[in-house]
């Protein structure tokens, strides 16, 4: 059975015509990926004889398929999520040996909606990264070219999609990292609200920026895994209470007409010609639809790196506080002092950039510091968002690239940190404004690499987002529906 190219639409639907059982489709995936994966290290190793242990189990529940959303669907977290019994890195050495005793609330949605988890994705380490290359575990290849980075820190879950190792998968996004790796790897990439999703159970970066989103081939896709996983959750107090809608049902006949659609002109400079030319013709194609094309003044954007890699250090500064391998995580067994002990611990636990920004979080919260950087910085958030309310008074929703380059090389910019942060120039507002975002493949480069586009809407107005990047997806064009195995280089 071929099921590289299978959505959730036509899983759903091949169960109900009975053309398969979960186990099959489980078993399908599960060849993909031993033949395939190691072409891109995107998953970590499966435990293949408790996940086919899990479908089979399925097959005798057919009778509940009306009533499960997302019934046999196969599923691939980022390795950040708890499952339990299952082993849980973060892409870190420090956890190598970690077993999570829970599963994640989001995680635990989906099982009860009937999806069958099928594999961990790789990821940079602790979520800390933009191309997948700082995994303790080796770096993750970009399945349209095996020289270039998938995007990070989710880019093993975007590979895998891309890859057609799994249909759908979750990842984290703390500044970016569900849709610049879904921009790099041409799928879909939703950043739900802060606080839709309960972050209870998944391994925290930054915690006032984290949240949870699926990456799949089509906007319907992700709108039926939002709606699955979000709503509130008691043991997460940043979890909203606001009532999740049926997002799926809300995409039968969109339209753009007359919806306001804003641009920023001074916030998008510096971007690759090529992907300022399917931003244009993208604007195009909105407006041939009836859309309305709205310029809006975002002032305080191009402070939002700096915003950011002073927040989201500073808030991994506190959460790794408690990786020192003596209450959790990886420990050496000859250190001649307490010291030593934490010195040796912690220095080798830690790769090179999860230690960058421990150090840089915790020199702006030290003393004598922490009003002129932390402090600062959650001014300028708070500016950032200003500025989004006050464009949303113009417009329906925000448009912008996803990234300012298709993918990069491997390589290509571990050597200078500050290139990697530009990165997520476009991606790292949403975060600090807490709104949601959704990437769409919207063309792709000379190089044949896939460009993303990104839509940016008002908290907790994801609808939106859905009915907008279904009318895109139907005018562009989505994921291709082959997957770039043959052609990867």
């Amino acid at each position: 059975m071929d099921v590289s190219n299978f959505d959730i639409q036509e899983i759903l639907e091949g169960y109900r015509k009975q053309s398969f059982l979960p186990s099959e489709v489980v078993s399908a995936y599960l060849d993909v990926i031993q033949s395939e994966n190691p072409k891109y290290n995107a998953l970590m190793p499966v435990p293949t004889e408790r996940v086919m242990e899990t479908a089979k189990a399925w097959d005798a529940r057919k009778n509940e398929m009306s009533r499960l959303p997302l019934f046999g669907v196969p599923v691939v977290l980022k390795d950040n999520f708890l499952v339990d019994g299952w082993k849980t890195t973060a892409g870190s050495k420090m956890l190598e040996n970690y077993v999570a005793p829970y599963t994640a609330t989001s995680v635990n949605r989906l099982e009860q909606a009937g999806a069958i988890v099928i594999a961990k994705a790789n990821m940079d380490e602790f979520a800390m990264g933009s191309s997948s290359e700082n995994s303790a575990y080796g770096v993750v290849r970009n399945p349209w070219d095996l020289t270039r980075v998938p995007g990070g820190s989710s880019g093993g879950s975007a590979a895998a999609v891309a890859a057609g190792l799994a249909p759908v998968a979750l990842g984290t996004d703390t500044g970016g990292s569900i849709r610049q790796p879904a921009s790099f790897c041409g799928i879909v990439g939703m950043k739900p609200t802060y606080g839709r999703v309960s972050r209870y159970g998944v391994i925290a970066f930054a915690s006032s920026l984290d949240q949870v989103g699926p990456l799949t081939r089509t906007v319907w896709d992700s709108a039926r895994m939002l709606e699955v996983m979000a709503g509130y959750h008691g043991r997460d107090a940043t979890a909203s209470r606001r009532v999740v809608p049926q997002f799926t049902d809300q995409l039968a006949n969109v339209s753009l007409k007359n919806l306001k659609i804003g641009v920023c002109p001074d916030w998008q400079v510096n971007v690759d010609p090529e992907v300022d030319k399917a931003l244009q013709e993208s604007i195009a194609l909105l407006k041939s639809e009836g859309a309305r094309i709205v310029e809006i003044d975002l002032p305080n954007v191009k402070y939002a790196v700096s915003a950011y890699y002073l927040i989201a250090p500073s808030e991994a500064s506190s959460n790794l506080g408690r990786y020192d391998g003596v209450h959790v995580g990886y420990s050496v067994t000859d250190a001649s002092s307490g010291k030593s002990l934490y010195e040796a611990n912690r220095g080798e636990g830690f790769g090179p950039e999860v230690k960058r920004r421990i150090m840089l979080g915790t020199y702006a919260l030290s003393a004598g510091y922490y009003d002129a950087f932390y402090g600062r910085a959650n001014e300028i958030r708070a500016l950032i968002k200003q500025d989004f309310d006050g464009a949303f008074d113009l417009c329906d929703c925000i448009l912008s690239p996803t990234a300012p380059t298709t993918a990069f090389g491997l390589g290509e910019k571990t050597k200078d940190p500050l290139q990697m942060y530009l990165s997520d120039i476009f991606t790292l507002p949403a975060n600090l404004a807490g709104l949601p975002g959704i990437s769409l493949p919207c063309g792709s480069g000379s190089n044949r690499l896939p460009i993303g586009l990104q839509f940016i809407g008002k908290p907790f107005d994801e609808s939106l987002l859905f009915q907008v990047g279904q009318c895109f997806e139907r005018l562009r064009g989505g994921f291709s529906g082959t997957t770039p195995r043959e052609g990867s280089r």
